[in-house]
């Protein structure tokens, strides 16, 4: 009974939210810091999370393809394929359910617990408006711009990681990552990481936005958040693999 009235308050938040559409001008300020915060202040992590990860991909693909039969070009087929289609959007998004869900979970948290949130009411203002909608709308629009920086810095990654290592030149891997790209990956790539946006934000919204118990009750909305966000993140990266695949 308890998960069933969570998943209605958490459907409840969710439908004031899209209700709340349409008050542009309560969430406008709100909605540009967190697109920055958001998207700006996450470029560092991203980038340095896309790099590593094709490097490591190059490396392990040249090792398990140690073979005189087969081109190398084919390191820079499977780490491309690999990168678009999978590792650029849910790697990315499993590193930013910490920063970026943590911090919302957080945030809101600490504003419902020292009654900030009830004070906003009090006074006329949609919280959801103000405080929910703003951070899920920025999330679904950063997201996906912040894959396709995983993405190239991933497959740059991946090129340096290959030449500096001896295991394939740039121009093998630029051949085989040229070789089978195809352009639904990027597309099917870009959906992930709306929908992960949106999974990551909105689960954070509502720990935070619900959470209790002073601050022993705001950090255990956060690890929830954060656990949460991850857990679902990976499930709807096996629903959108079978229904799309």
């Amino acid at each position: 009974m308890e998960a069933l009235e969570k998943l209605g308050r958490y459907s409840l938040l969710l439908y004031r939210s899209l209700r709340s559409l349409y008050e542009f001008n309560t969430y406008k300020k709100n909605l540009i810091n967190e697109l920055l915060k958001i998207g700006y202040e996450s470029v560092p992590i991203v980038l340095l999370t896309g790099i590593f990860t094709g490097a490591v991909m190059t490396i392990q693909t040249a090792y398990q393809l140690d073979s005189a039969f087969i081109s190398k070009s084919f390191i820079g087929s499977i780490t491309a394929e690999s990168l678009l289609i999978e590792l650029a959007a849910v790697i990315t998004s499993l590193v930013l359910a910490g920063k970026v869900g943590a911090r919302i979970a957080t945030e809101l948290g600490t504003m419902r617990v020292s009654e900030q949130i009830d004070a906003l009411e009090s006074m006329g203002f949609n919280s959801v408006s103000f405080l929910v909608l703003p951070r899920v709308l920025a999330g679904l629009i950063m997201f996906p711009m912040l894959y396709v920086f995983a993405s190239i810095s991933g497959i740059l990654g991946g090129l340096a990681a290959g030449y500096l290592s001896g295991a394939v030149t740039p121009a093998e891997y630029v051949e085989g990552a040229r070789a089978l790209f195809y352009p639904w990956d990027v597309t099917f790539g870009l959906l992930k990481a709306f929908v992960f946006g949106y999974v990551i934000t909105s689960i954070s919204c509502f720990k935070g936005y619900y959470a209790s118990g002073g601050a022993e009750g705001v950090g255990n909305s956060t690890t929830q958040a954060t656990v949460l966000s991850c857990i679902y993140v990976l499930l709807a990266d096996f629903v959108l693999a079978a229904v799309f695949l």
